[in-house]
């Protein structure tokens, strides 16, 4: 049969059967991030340097000599977090397995050198070098790795006291004593807070939790009657309670900022606390600038984008490809949002002052760039993930399940995406 397209093709000298060639196809990277993270804590970091531009430049000026040096030297360090922040995304996590041991024993080595340096600066003893690298920050972080890698390998025994709760609490005492004595109470209680925590998700007896809570309790009421610092802020803490006139003068300023906000605030830069005694506006009241010049609804929005940091890490803890990964996943987002909650409830006076940074948004070298470690890694855990559908649950349903995954078993799940060994 004539075919005037084969035709046409026999005297191009092609062949009618040979399929036409196609365009070669374009390979997509998949790097698997967990979006939302990473949008979440991509606004937080832009909006803390705003803030912090803010809120610095007559308290620089007045402190360096210097309105824009608070803010360079949080830029900077900013620069070097990013740097940390791509390496921990592409460096798998199970090599903390090997890891996490060295890790502690370099932050207990900082610690000590705290100590032996003796750097004072407002009362506490807590930085290695000029007022920066305060390696207690750097421990809160480390604590979260090292528990739960220990945890992990400890699983299958944990309900026996003499492999679990004690050696737990040893460790956590080490770290915590050394930080105790500087003092900085509130990485204390923070650090002890999330060893019960890990403990609990883990798959840890009950009995042993309570234990640990009362002991813990016990310790930390009396760590603040000994301590100078921890009972004059409780002592100043209880009248305001009462009544909100007789708080420390740190709080009647913050709530005199929140209140001169309104609910739309001021606008940004235009605060005047910050400029009549706020106390450290960049640091520790930066919350009380961030109301006062973006108003409750700023507010309320900074408190939003925290819950759903929360959810997205809780969400990567459960699609976690192993418990290992569960645990990190849940430890670090839950200190990172625990650290902004309780910064923001002493604004208030809803907690006794407890001096910790809120992370992203105050100044603070160290702070910041532990922060971002933190979610370098659960990006990673995202990135290893199994690729499964998105859940788009409830955040206090990710906590939940965390523990009880398996119903048959309280130990977090042992999905593997594949068997990974470490080289030596």
């Amino acid at each position: 049969m004539f075919s005037p397209m084969g035709d046409a093709a026999t005297r191009r000298g092609m062949n009618p059967t040979k399929p036409l060639p196609t365009k070669p196809q374009r390979k997509h990277i998949y790097l698997g991030l967990d979006a939302p993270m990473l949008l979440v804590t991509i606004t937080l970091v832009i909006f803390g340097m705003v803030m912090v531009y803010s809120a610095s430049t007559d308290y620089s000026l007045l402190l360096y000599g210097e309105a824009n040096r608070i803010f360079m030297r949080q830029l900077q360090v900013f620069g070097l977090s990013i740097i940390a922040v791509i390496l921990l995304t592409f460096f798998d996590y199970r090599w903390w397995l090997k890891l996490a041991l060295p890790a502690l024993g370099v932050t207990i080595l900082a610690l000590f050198a705290v100590l032996v340096i003796n750097e004072e600066r407002h009362g506490a003893v807590r930085t290695l070098w000029e007022g920066s690298i305060q390696p207690s920050e750097l421990a809160k972080l480390v604590m979260v790795i090292y528990l739960s890698v220990w945890l992990y390998s400890k699983r299958e025994i944990l309900k026996d006291v003499k492999f679990g709760l004690i050696p737990m609490a040893g460790i956590m005492g080490i770290v915590g004593g050394l930080i105790i004595v500087q003092p900085d109470i509130s990485a204390f209680i923070t650090i002890f807070i999330l060893g019960g925590t890990l403990f609990f998700l883990a798959g840890g007896d009950l009995k042993q939790i309570f234990i640990l809570i009362v002991i813990a309790t016990l310790v930390g009421s009396l760590i603040v009657l000994w301590s100078d610092t921890g009972s004059q802020r409780i002592n100043s803490f209880l009248p305001g309670l009462v009544d909100p006139m007789q708080a420390p003068y740190h709080v009647r300023r913050s709530m005199e900022a929140m209140v001169s906000g309104g609910w739309f605030g001021v606008g940004i830069g235009k605060a005047l606390t910050k400029y009549t005694g706020l106390p450290v506006p960049p640091t520790d009241s930066i919350f009380a600038v961030v109301s006062e010049e973006t108003g409750v609804i700023g507010a309320m929005i900074l408190i939003a984008l925290y819950m759903v940091f929360l959810w997205r890490g809780l969400t990567i803890a459960r699609r976690a490809p192993d418990g290992l990964g569960s645990l990190l996943a849940a430890g670090l987002s839950l200190w990172i949002v625990m650290e902004a909650l309780i910064n923001m409830a002493v604004m208030v006076n809803l907690l006794p002052f407890a001096g910790n940074a809120l992370p992203f948004i105050s100044y603070g070298g160290s702070n910041l760039f532990v922060s971002l470690c933190a979610v370098g890694i659960l990006l990673n855990i995202s990135r290893l993930s199994t690729k499964t559908k998105e859940d788009e649950g409830r955040f206090f349903g990710e906590v939940i399940d965390l523990r009880w995954r398996n119903r048959r078993r309280r130990v977090p799940g042992t999905r593997r995406v594949g068997s990974f060994k470490p080289k030596a």
